[in-house]
């Protein structure tokens, strides 16, 4: 996806930073922009399966430990793989630890993808979070990640520590 393509597919903030991480504790700690304390909460042994979850087109099975604070609005996330083969480890191979993904959230996933096909998809929490990864041309993020927000996970980060 082109820059031009990326920038028109992006309607609103973005809502999120990822960084893919090797170590989730010590990127707590590290990660911290300057002048602002975040107060990280931590979610565990994340499991994405094959039935709601595909990377490059083949059902993926992978496990995932997330780590969520906020500057303000913006959320902040640390990602780092457990098991299984997806797009975090793809990057850890390639790149090591660093800036993964900028999200944006949408009101209609299938709608604001279009005829795009995303790099990695999936679901989570009985479909109340869904999301999908492009692969663009944007100069240091690696991914656009756009995911449609139900009300049940809304309540959930909006119920996190700011």
């Amino acid at each position: 996806m082109s820059y031009r393509s990326a920038v028109t597919l992006l309607h609103g903030p973005m809502t999120q930073l990822a960084w893919v991480v090797d170590d989730i504790e010590s990127a707590e700690h590290d990660i911290r922009p300057a002048g602002s304390s975040v107060r990280w909460t931590r979610l565990a042994d994340i499991h994405f399966e094959p039935e709601t979850c595909g990377v490059r087109g083949v059902p993926a099975d992978f496990v995932i430990h997330v780590s969520l604070g906020y500057v303000g609005d913006l959320q902040l996330e640390l990602i780092q793989p457990v098991r299984g083969e997806n797009i975090y480890t793809e990057h850890l191979a390639a790149h090591g630890p660093g800036l993964h993904h900028g999200c944006w959230e949408v009101d209609d996933l299938d709608a604001a993808l279009g005829d795009r096909t995303p790099v990695q998809h999936g679901s989570m929490a009985g479909g109340e979070l869904r999301f999908a990864y492009l692969e663009h041309d944007v100069p240091g993020i690696p991914f656009l990640e756009l995911v449609q927000v139900g009300p049940m996970m809304r309540a959930f980060f909006d119920d996190l520590p700011r």
